[in-house]
Protein backbone atom coordinates (compact mmCIF):
# COMPACT_ATOMS: atom_id res chain seq x y z
CA UNK A 1 0.00 0.00 0.00
CA UNK A 2 1.23 3.39 -0.89
CA UNK A 3 2.29 5.77 1.69
CA UNK A 4 0.99 9.24 1.96
CA UNK A 5 3.41 11.57 0.56
CA UNK A 6 5.29 14.59 2.76
CA UNK A 7 7.86 16.62 0.96
CA UNK A 8 10.79 17.78 1.75
CA UNK A 9 13.23 20.96 0.25
CA UNK A 10 16.70 20.50 -0.45
CA UNK A 11 18.78 24.30 -0.23
CA UNK A 12 22.28 25.15 0.62
CA UNK A 13 21.90 28.72 1.23
CA UNK A 14 19.32 31.33 1.99
CA UNK A 15 16.81 32.26 -0.60
CA UNK A 16 17.57 34.89 -2.48
CA UNK A 17 16.66 38.33 -0.83
CA UNK A 18 15.98 36.70 2.79
CA UNK A 19 17.97 35.57 5.48
CA UNK A 20 18.38 31.82 5.94
CA UNK A 21 15.69 32.05 9.46
CA UNK A 22 13.23 33.69 7.02
CA UNK A 23 13.41 30.92 4.32
CA UNK A 24 12.58 28.66 6.73
CA UNK A 25 9.57 30.44 7.29
CA UNK A 26 9.21 30.48 3.94
CA UNK A 27 9.58 26.81 3.34
CA UNK A 28 7.29 25.80 6.94
CA UNK A 29 4.43 28.28 5.56
CA UNK A 30 4.27 26.57 2.26
CA UNK A 31 3.68 23.29 3.45
CA UNK A 32 7.25 21.61 3.29
CA UNK A 33 7.72 18.56 5.81
CA UNK A 34 11.77 18.81 6.26
CA UNK A 35 14.63 21.08 4.85
CA UNK A 36 17.47 19.28 4.46
CA UNK A 37 20.69 20.60 3.68
CA UNK A 38 23.85 19.13 1.20
CA UNK A 39 27.02 18.55 3.22
CA UNK A 40 30.01 19.41 0.87
CA UNK A 41 33.32 21.99 1.14
CA UNK A 42 31.96 24.34 -1.64
CA UNK A 43 29.42 27.61 -1.31
CA UNK A 44 26.80 26.85 1.17
CA UNK A 45 26.19 27.32 4.55
CA UNK A 46 27.41 24.65 7.43
CA UNK A 47 25.12 21.82 7.73
CA UNK A 48 24.99 21.53 11.94
CA UNK A 49 24.49 25.14 12.75
CA UNK A 50 21.92 25.66 9.89
CA UNK A 51 19.98 23.83 10.78
CA UNK A 52 19.73 24.19 14.00
CA UNK A 53 19.34 27.87 13.08
CA UNK A 54 15.89 26.83 10.93
CA UNK A 55 14.76 24.95 13.66
CA UNK A 56 14.50 27.48 16.00
CA UNK A 57 13.16 29.59 13.22
CA UNK A 58 10.06 27.27 13.07
CA UNK A 59 7.20 25.48 14.72
CA UNK A 60 6.78 22.10 13.10
CA UNK A 61 9.66 22.51 10.44
CA UNK A 62 11.47 18.72 10.41
CA UNK A 63 15.41 19.48 9.68
CA UNK A 64 17.88 17.17 8.40
CA UNK A 65 20.93 16.75 5.88
CA UNK A 66 20.72 15.21 2.28
CA UNK A 67 23.40 13.86 3.83
CA UNK A 68 25.98 14.72 5.92
CA UNK A 69 29.20 13.03 4.41
CA UNK A 70 30.18 10.25 7.17
CA UNK A 71 34.05 10.59 6.75
CA UNK A 72 33.94 14.64 7.45
CA UNK A 73 32.88 14.16 11.49
CA UNK A 74 33.15 11.19 14.17
CA UNK A 75 30.27 9.57 15.22
CA UNK A 76 30.26 10.51 18.39
CA UNK A 77 30.48 14.06 17.86
CA UNK A 78 28.24 13.98 14.91
CA UNK A 79 25.46 12.05 17.76
CA UNK A 80 26.12 14.69 20.14
CA UNK A 81 25.09 17.58 17.46
CA UNK A 82 22.12 15.66 16.07
CA UNK A 83 20.81 14.56 19.49
CA UNK A 84 21.36 18.59 20.67
CA UNK A 85 19.29 19.87 17.83
CA UNK A 86 16.42 17.42 18.63
CA UNK A 87 16.29 18.43 22.11
CA UNK A 88 15.84 22.37 21.62
CA UNK A 89 13.86 21.59 17.99
CA UNK A 90 11.47 19.63 19.95
CA UNK A 91 12.13 16.27 18.32
CA UNK A 92 12.43 17.42 14.57
CA UNK A 93 15.80 16.16 14.01
CA UNK A 94 15.64 13.56 11.08
CA UNK A 95 19.49 11.99 10.89
CA UNK A 96 20.59 12.34 7.24
CA UNK A 97 23.75 10.20 6.49
CA UNK A 98 26.02 8.25 3.80
CA UNK A 99 29.72 7.65 2.86
CA UNK A 100 30.95 10.73 1.57
CA UNK A 101 31.52 10.26 -2.54
CA UNK A 102 32.43 13.83 -3.65
CA UNK A 103 36.19 13.64 -5.01
CA UNK A 104 36.69 17.21 -4.53
CA UNK A 105 35.50 17.27 -0.86
CA UNK A 106 38.61 14.86 -0.02
CA UNK A 107 40.75 16.38 -2.22
CA UNK A 108 40.44 19.98 -0.52
CA UNK A 109 40.21 18.75 2.67
CA UNK A 110 42.98 16.23 2.46
CA UNK A 111 40.74 13.42 3.60
CA UNK A 112 41.71 10.51 1.95
CA UNK A 113 39.30 9.31 -0.68
CA UNK A 114 38.57 5.52 0.41
CA UNK A 115 37.71 2.92 -1.66
CA UNK A 116 34.04 3.15 -1.65
CA UNK A 117 33.97 -0.65 0.27
CA UNK A 118 35.68 0.97 3.16
CA UNK A 119 33.88 3.96 3.18
CA UNK A 120 30.55 2.11 2.78
CA UNK A 121 32.17 -0.24 6.07
CA UNK A 122 33.21 2.80 7.95
CA UNK A 123 29.80 4.00 7.68
CA UNK A 124 28.02 0.88 8.49
CA UNK A 125 29.92 1.00 11.93
CA UNK A 126 29.08 4.74 12.33
CA UNK A 127 25.33 4.14 12.27
CA UNK A 128 26.08 1.40 14.72
CA UNK A 129 27.80 4.30 17.07
CA UNK A 130 25.47 6.94 16.29
CA UNK A 131 22.36 4.75 17.37
CA UNK A 132 24.62 3.51 20.45
CA UNK A 133 25.58 6.95 21.58
CA UNK A 134 21.37 8.15 21.36
CA UNK A 135 20.40 5.01 22.97
CA UNK A 136 19.44 4.46 26.78
CA UNK A 137 22.55 3.16 28.49
CA UNK A 138 26.37 3.64 28.34
CA UNK A 139 27.94 1.50 25.64
CA UNK A 140 30.70 0.13 24.44
CA UNK A 141 31.69 -0.41 20.43
CA UNK A 142 34.85 -1.99 18.82
CA UNK A 143 34.75 -1.98 15.13
CA UNK A 144 37.64 -1.88 12.52
CA UNK A 145 37.04 2.41 12.28
CA UNK A 146 35.67 3.14 15.93
CA UNK A 147 36.23 2.38 18.78
CA UNK A 148 33.91 3.51 21.89
CA UNK A 149 34.12 2.80 25.97
CA UNK A 150 31.71 3.14 28.23
CA UNK A 151 29.59 5.95 26.45
CA UNK A 152 26.65 7.35 27.59
CA UNK A 153 25.98 9.94 25.22
CA UNK A 154 24.40 13.34 26.66
CA UNK A 155 21.81 14.81 25.88
CA UNK A 156 19.65 11.86 24.48
CA UNK A 157 17.39 13.17 22.00
CA UNK A 158 13.74 13.40 22.57
CA UNK A 159 12.69 11.11 20.05
CA UNK A 160 13.37 7.69 21.34
CA UNK A 161 14.53 7.31 17.97
CA UNK A 162 14.80 9.54 15.37
CA UNK A 163 14.17 8.71 11.94
CA UNK A 164 17.15 7.77 9.98
CA UNK A 165 17.89 7.99 6.22
CA UNK A 166 20.42 6.60 4.25
CA UNK A 167 20.98 7.43 0.43
CA UNK A 168 22.64 5.81 -1.91
CA UNK A 169 22.76 4.52 -5.67
CA UNK A 170 25.30 1.22 -5.82
CA UNK A 171 23.96 -1.91 -5.52
CA UNK A 172 25.71 -2.55 -2.09
CA UNK A 173 25.52 1.12 -0.34
CA UNK A 174 21.54 0.69 -1.22
CA UNK A 175 21.41 -3.01 0.70
CA UNK A 176 22.82 -0.72 3.57
CA UNK A 177 20.30 1.76 3.13
CA UNK A 178 17.64 -0.92 2.62
CA UNK A 179 19.05 -3.18 6.25
CA UNK A 180 19.64 0.09 8.41
CA UNK A 181 17.50 3.04 7.80
CA UNK A 182 14.22 4.01 8.14
CA UNK A 183 14.10 5.67 5.17
CA UNK A 184 16.77 5.17 2.03
CA UNK A 185 17.08 7.79 -0.56
CA UNK A 186 17.72 6.63 -3.85
CA UNK A 187 19.96 8.51 -6.05
CA UNK A 188 22.33 7.77 -9.03
CA UNK A 189 25.37 6.16 -9.01
CA UNK A 190 27.61 8.38 -7.84
CA UNK A 191 30.77 6.19 -7.46
CA UNK A 192 32.79 8.14 -9.95
CA UNK A 193 32.91 10.73 -7.38
CA UNK A 194 31.32 13.22 -9.83
CA UNK A 195 28.33 14.12 -11.23
CA UNK A 196 29.21 12.93 -15.16
CA UNK A 197 28.74 10.72 -17.38
CA UNK A 198 28.24 7.72 -15.55
CA UNK A 199 25.95 9.26 -12.88
CA UNK A 200 23.57 10.91 -15.79
CA UNK A 201 23.65 7.13 -17.29
CA UNK A 202 22.80 5.80 -14.20
CA UNK A 203 19.47 7.62 -13.75
CA UNK A 204 17.54 7.14 -16.37
CA UNK A 205 13.90 4.98 -15.24
CA UNK A 206 15.11 1.47 -15.89
CA UNK A 207 18.48 1.70 -13.40
CA UNK A 208 15.85 2.83 -10.42
CA UNK A 209 13.88 0.00 -11.78
CA UNK A 210 16.69 -2.07 -10.90
CA UNK A 211 17.90 0.17 -7.95
CA UNK A 212 14.32 -0.98 -5.88
CA UNK A 213 14.95 -4.12 -6.66
CA UNK A 214 17.53 -3.76 -4.74
CA UNK A 215 16.40 -2.58 -1.96
CA UNK A 216 13.44 -4.88 -2.08
CA UNK A 217 16.08 -7.97 -1.95
CA UNK A 218 17.73 -6.32 0.98
CA UNK A 219 15.41 -4.82 3.11
CA UNK A 220 13.62 -7.82 2.93
CA UNK A 221 10.23 -8.46 5.65
CA UNK A 222 11.35 -4.73 6.48
CA UNK A 223 10.52 -3.59 3.05
CA UNK A 224 7.39 -2.23 3.60
CA UNK A 225 8.39 -0.27 6.79
CA UNK A 226 10.49 1.43 4.70
CA UNK A 227 10.29 5.24 3.41
CA UNK A 228 11.18 5.92 -0.08
CA UNK A 229 12.44 9.22 -0.93
CA UNK A 230 13.65 11.16 -4.33
CA UNK A 231 15.73 14.12 -5.32
CA UNK A 232 14.67 16.33 -7.48
CA UNK A 233 17.73 18.29 -9.22
CA UNK A 234 15.43 19.69 -11.32
CA UNK A 235 11.87 21.22 -10.82
CA UNK A 236 10.88 23.75 -14.15
CA UNK A 237 7.17 24.87 -14.57
CA UNK A 238 6.01 25.17 -17.74
CA UNK A 239 3.31 25.27 -20.05
CA UNK A 240 5.64 23.59 -23.12
CA UNK A 241 6.69 20.40 -21.54
CA UNK A 242 7.62 18.95 -24.82
CA UNK A 243 10.10 21.61 -25.35
CA UNK A 244 11.87 21.67 -21.82
CA UNK A 245 11.82 17.55 -22.11
CA UNK A 246 13.39 18.05 -25.82
CA UNK A 247 16.33 19.90 -24.18
CA UNK A 248 16.83 17.21 -21.41
CA UNK A 249 16.42 14.45 -24.09
CA UNK A 250 19.82 15.50 -26.03
CA UNK A 251 21.55 16.21 -22.38
CA UNK A 252 20.90 12.52 -21.46
CA UNK A 253 21.15 10.93 -25.15
CA UNK A 254 17.90 9.67 -24.69
CA UNK A 255 14.34 9.99 -26.14
CA UNK A 256 11.54 12.37 -25.03
CA UNK A 257 9.77 10.17 -23.68
CA UNK A 258 12.37 8.31 -21.39
CA UNK A 259 13.18 11.69 -20.65
CA UNK A 260 9.91 12.41 -18.70
CA UNK A 261 10.59 9.27 -17.01
CA UNK A 262 14.05 10.32 -15.36
CA UNK A 263 13.47 10.41 -11.93
CA UNK A 264 15.77 13.32 -10.80
CA UNK A 265 13.40 15.82 -13.30
CA UNK A 266 10.26 17.10 -12.69
CA UNK A 267 8.97 19.49 -15.71
CA UNK A 268 5.05 20.63 -16.78
CA UNK A 269 2.20 21.95 -15.47
CA UNK A 270 1.36 22.02 -11.42
CA UNK A 271 -0.91 19.49 -12.86
CA UNK A 272 1.57 17.71 -14.72
CA UNK A 273 3.93 17.62 -11.94
CA UNK A 274 1.64 16.02 -9.39
CA UNK A 275 0.76 13.18 -12.27
CA UNK A 276 3.89 12.40 -12.40
CA UNK A 277 4.81 12.61 -8.67
CA UNK A 278 1.70 9.79 -8.23
CA UNK A 279 2.96 7.63 -11.11
CA UNK A 280 6.51 7.64 -9.73
CA UNK A 281 5.12 6.77 -6.32
CA UNK A 282 3.00 3.55 -7.98
CA UNK A 283 5.85 2.50 -9.90
CA UNK A 284 8.91 3.07 -7.29
CA UNK A 285 7.39 4.07 -3.80
CA UNK A 286 9.02 7.10 -4.15
CA UNK A 287 6.11 8.60 -1.10
CA UNK A 288 8.76 11.29 0.35
CA UNK A 289 10.26 13.60 -2.49
CA UNK A 290 12.91 16.29 -1.66
CA UNK A 291 12.51 19.28 -3.86
CA UNK A 292 14.68 22.02 -5.20
CA UNK A 293 13.96 25.72 -5.59
CA UNK A 294 13.22 28.33 -3.59
CA UNK A 295 9.43 29.24 -5.55
CA UNK A 296 7.76 28.83 -2.45
CA UNK A 297 4.42 29.74 -4.71
CA UNK A 298 4.49 26.53 -6.71
CA UNK A 299 6.44 24.47 -3.83
CA UNK A 300 2.97 25.19 -1.75
CA UNK A 301 0.78 23.87 -4.99
CA UNK A 302 2.79 21.08 -5.25
CA UNK A 303 2.01 20.28 -1.97
CA UNK A 304 -1.57 21.48 -0.86
CA UNK A 305 -2.58 19.29 -3.80
CA UNK A 306 -0.21 16.11 -2.50
CA UNK A 307 0.34 16.30 1.26
CA UNK A 308 -0.60 13.71 3.60
CA UNK A 309 -2.85 12.06 0.37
Amino acid sequence: MAKPFRFGIQLANPAPGLTWADTARRAEDAGIDTLFMPDHFEDQLAPIPALATAAAATTDLKVGALVLGNDYRHPVVLAKELATIDVLSGGRMEIGIGAGWMRTDYEQAGIDYDRPGERIERLTEAVEVIRGCMGPEPFSFEGVHYQVTSYDGRPKPIQDRPDLLIGGGGRRMLGVAARLADIVGVTANLRAGEIGPDAVANSVAASFDEKLGWVREAAGDRFDQLELSSLTLDLQVTNDRDAVLAGMAELFGIDVDAAAEVPMLLVGTIEQICETLEARRERWGFSYPVLQGTDFEVLGQIVSRLGGR
